[in-house]
């Protein structure tokens, strides 16, 4: 098992996405490190996909979707849950892969609940951190590609996109 490092992190959001199914998150809580295995995620892919929080532009919120790929974009989605992605790809072009699910959480606010992710680890470098990051041991699972949740206020070409997969096996 390696700690996955920035060349990884640099493809696209539309590839990243299902890759990161079967990695493990790796979270630092206390004197204890907790490894889950991701088992759903959904792509956000550029200013012209309507889903992304980048589509109005670079933001104070959004900044961190515009760096090099493998840093940590977190926001508070409806006031009450922390959501997790990691940016993907090249700095400049804002792509992120949202991670919905863990071994043992469905659901990307109960996932993050679950790990202490919150705001406080907004823009953390994942490769360098040694509070959160990704670890790979070469498993690769079965999934399904399906639409997008939560994205009704996108149009609705984005609203139909395959870009959120599921680990089936």
């Amino acid at each position: 098992m390696h700690r996955i490092m920035y060349d990884y992190y640099r493809q696209p959001a539309t590839v990243l996405a299902p890759d990161l199914l079967g990695k493990i998150l790796c979270r630092q809580l206390g004197d204890e490190i907790v490894r889950l295995r991701i088992t759903e995620t959904e792509c956000y892919h550029g200013e012209t996909d309507t889903a992304c929080h980048a589509s109005r532009g670079k933001t104070p919120r959004t900044k961190a979707l515009y760096e090099q790929g493998g840093i940590a974009y977190i926001y508070l989605c409806y006031g009450i849950h922390h959501l997790f992605n990691i940016v993907a790809g090249d700095s400049g072009f804002p792509g992120g892969v949202l991670i919905r699910g863990v071994e043992g959480y469905s659901g990307p606010g109960r996932l993050t609940k679950a790990l202490g992710i919150d705001r406080s680890l907004y823009g953390i470098d994942l490769v360098k951190s040694d509070q959160l990051w990704l670890e790979d041991d070469g498993f690769k699972p079965l999934y399904k590609a399906t639409k997008r949740i939560g994205i009704d206020y996108a149009e609705p070409e984005d609203r139909d996109r395959l870009w959120r997969f599921v680990v089936t096996k």
